[in-house]
């Protein structure tokens, strides 16, 4: 089938909080973490700023570019902005107000698709897909989860957004959907 996800592929992920109105996974402004490129939230658009809002989706496990992605596969996730925003990263810890409800890391980029151990791997796990074949399709719900220390928690929006033009902050979290489906990402073709 044609309408399966490749590595390769460029795709914008949307937050499903309050019935898909968490935003689209965007890099916003440069990050204060050691090692970091920009910081990470959501955007009202996949296109706030050119190539802000797209990811290149790249295997983490030698896949080449074509085959097929997998439910359950290893990623990375490059940011297209400038024609290289960084691989999507955990760094450094989550605020105190999102570790009251579980969370665990922060999220930036980073020049380097590992910037530590795991810390730019991501475990992509569909909800389904149909057919049921274990391929990834334009319009699957997805969790992302990151192998930082083996468990780097699930990609989630948590908290409002400090960037200018930022809707929500983006953090990991120990559960997968603590509230309200914000750890539900959307994929859409770029």
């Amino acid at each position: 089938m044609a309408n399966e996800l490749k590595y390769g592929d460029q795709v914008h992920l949307q937050n499903g909080y309050n019935s898909w109105a968490g935003g689209y996974l965007d890099t916003n402004g440069h990050s204060s973490d050691g090692g970091a490129k920009y910081g990470v939230s959501t955007a009202d658009s996949p296109t706030r700023g050119e190539g802000t809002g797209t990811w290149q989706i790249l295997s983490a496990t030698g896949k080449a570019v074509g085959a097929n992605v997998v439910s359950g596969d290893l990623v990375y996730l490059r940011n297209l902005y400038g024609g290289d925003g960084g691989y999507l990263d955990t760094n450094g810890h989550a605020t105190a107000d999102q570790k009251n409800s579980g969370g665990k890391f922060n999220v930036s980029t980073s020049k380097d698709q590992d910037r530590a151990p795991g810390t730019g791997r991501w475990r992509l796990f569909a909800q389904a897909s149909s057919p049921g074949d274990q391929h990834v399709r334009p319009g699957d719900v997805i969790h992302l989860w990151n192998t930082y220390g083996d468990n780097g928690g699930f990609l989630e929006t948590n908290g409002h957004g400090t960037a200018g033009g930022s809707k929500y902050d983006v953090c990991t979290n120990a559960y997968y959907n603590r509230a309200q489906n914000v750890g539900d990402w959307k994929l859409h073709r770029a």
